[in-house]
């Protein structure tokens, strides 16, 4: 039995924080680690966060939810993976506080997909950042909404740079040398 820990990937649309949650998924499993879930925000929108906008409140909202799915998931010993824009730093901070209260200190991992808009947008098939540049949607973190970048993130990682397999050999050496994974 491993202790349960939350790793919160946090970056702009498009950064690539999906892809790296489930490929860590996989390699978690791997290294048998298999009370693994992972808490995607898009599909958490549809159903536990049905009916939000996109305003900060409902965006606080829905991320607090999140934190509350992480926080029990941690406390009884599931290592989570949330892949979530999360854009506001003293949301992320509420939510490892409360995190690590129910599953100590350690138990929340920051990481930060960092990735330049552009690239990003390069990425976008469905649209969304044209989208927002015309109008057409609002409130898009890194165009028409800020994005506050972690300040100090456990795992910091540019995606642009670094294949999906070297971002997750990153995180998978920061849990080792915590002692979360063996």
């Amino acid at each position: 039995m491993h202790k349960g820990f939350t790793i919160w990937l946090t970056g702009i649309p498009k950064s690539g924080k999906t892809t790296l949650s489930n490929l860590l998924h996989h390699r978690l499993q791997g290294l048998g680690i298999t009370n693994v879930e992972v808490l995607d925000g898009e599909e958490v929108r549809m159903h536990l966060s049905r009916g939000l906008g996109y305003t900060r409140e409902d965006v606080a909202t829905e991320n607090e939810r999140l934190g509350w799915v992480a926080r029990l998931l941690t406390k009884n010993n599931i290592a989570n993976l949330v892949c979530a824009i999360s854009p506001y730093r003293d949301v992320r901070d509420g939510i490892r506080k409360s995190i690590e209260h129910a599953g100590g200190e350690g138990s929340f991992i920051e990481v930060f997909v960092d990735c330049p808009v552009e690239v990003c947008e390069e990425r976008d098939k469905e649209g969304l950042y044209g989208k927002a540049r015309s109008g057409t949607i609002k409130h898009l973190p890194g165009v028409d909404e800020p994005y506050e970048p972690p300040r100090m993130p456990e795992v910091k990682m540019r995606t642009d740079q670094l294949s999906p397999e070297e971002c997750v050999e990153m995180i998978l050496s920061y849990l080792a040398s915590k002692g979360l994974i063996g």
